[in-house]
């Protein structure tokens, strides 16, 4: 193991999660609330922006532990792939829209659409800033080496 890799891979994790969230919460308030460019309507940009930062706080709050569970997971078992960190960023979004929901099993609950595209899109940033290189500070181990006691001497 790597000390420095992982002291810098833990930095990436950090801040690769707080990006995550981030772009969560702001793809949330857009997508519910729509709000127009800032050059025609900057108060209600304005307003988008800051309900994003109080929404990436809530979602940031709510996704803390599962979202580290699987970044565990992605990290000790060098999961490197794209798909597993959008697709697990999307569950974990769509399990807490649903969470606590009360319509009945056969229909979503409204927004659940707006919300897994936002767990994907916060899989996306986590990849791009620290999901590339998940596990990097394992080290590398030879597969074709012999143990030093198996060595042949000529």
């Amino acid at each position: 193991m790597d000390g420095g890799k992982f002291v810098y891979q833990l930095l990436k994790v950090v801040t690769g999660f707080i990006l995550a969230v981030l772009a969560c919460g702001l793809f949330l308030v857009w997508g519910f609330f729509r709000a127009g460019p800032p050059d025609t309507d900057p108060v209600g940009f304005a307003a988008t922006v800051g309900a994003g930062l109080v929404t990436a706080s809530v979602v940031g709050a709510t996704a803390l532990v599962p979202a580290g569970l699987l970044i565990a997971v992605a990290e000790t078992a060098r999961l490197k792939g794209i798909v597993f960190h959008m697709a697990a960023a999307g569950l974990i979004a769509f399990a807490v829209w649903t969470l606590g929901s009360e319509a009945d099993a056969e229909t979503l609950r409204p927004g659940s659409g707006v919300a897994l595209a936002a767990g994907f899109v916060a899989g996306a940033v986590y990849w791009l800033i620290a999901g590339r290189t998940s596990g990097c500070w394992h080290g590398l181990q030879r597969r074709d080496t012999k143990p030093a006691d198996q060595e042949r001497v000529d």
